[in-house]
């Protein structure tokens, strides 16, 4: 059990550490995260999506694009996502600026996705509003029936979007709640590491 979170000139590799430790600890979706956008009118609003990389573009989520979150991104693309794993006792939170995964990336990501999951991206008109669920059921059953025997292609307004890291915490769990709380802050050459109060 860590005390103290160790020091390190590669957030992204101990974010990388974290989240393994989190697969292994989990009970479910470990790369469950909290994202926080922010609206035209200045209104921060948040959502939990889920992780499905992260690397050299940062850290990369699927959805909707005509969404809300799509459309707050449209407006502000700054953002920042939340990591909470309770039973490691651990967060870690990310600063940064969104940007559009490329069309290459997100039809190899839809092709890994069940089939159930590609038929719901096209029935739904994520965010809008919805008079009835038989509604949507009905969307689902018709779409059904326009990809059957076929593969399901990927809509044009679903794609990822990545966080590119300018700010990174991690923070652990301390007895008497004196937390340890690492922040890593990009600079032009590499990270900028400081430790914060709890």
């Amino acid at each position: 059990m860590l005390t103290t979170i160790p020091d390190s000139a590669d957030p992204i590799g101990l974010f990388r550490d974290w989240l393994k430790d989190a697969e292994a600890s989990e009970p479910d979706v470990p790369n469950a995260m909290c994202v926080a956008t922010v609206g035209a009118q200045g209104k921060p609003s948040t959502r939990m999506v889920l992780l499905k990389d992260v690397g050299a573009t940062g850290f990369v989520f699927y959805t909707n694009t005509e969404s809300r979150k799509g459309q707050e991104i449209a407006h502000n693309p700054f953002a920042s996502i939340c990591f909470h794993w309770k039973t490691l006792g651990r967060q870690v939170r990310v600063e940064g600026r969104l940007s559009l995964v490329s069309a290459a990336e997100a039809d190899a990501y839809w092709a890994t996705r069940p089939r159930g999951s590609q038929i719901a991206a096209w029935a739904s008109d994520q965010s809008r509003p919805l008079d009835a669920r038989a509604t949507l059921e009905n969307r689902v059953k018709d779409c059904e029936a326009r990809f059957a025997g076929a593969p399901v292609p990927r809509p044009p307004h679903w794609l990822g979007y990545a966080l590119d890291p300018e700010v990174i915490e991690f923070w652990l769990n301390v007895a008497s709640r004196l937390h340890d709380r690492l922040v890593f802050t990009r600079q032009s050459r590499g990270w900028r590491q400081e430790r914060l109060y709890p």
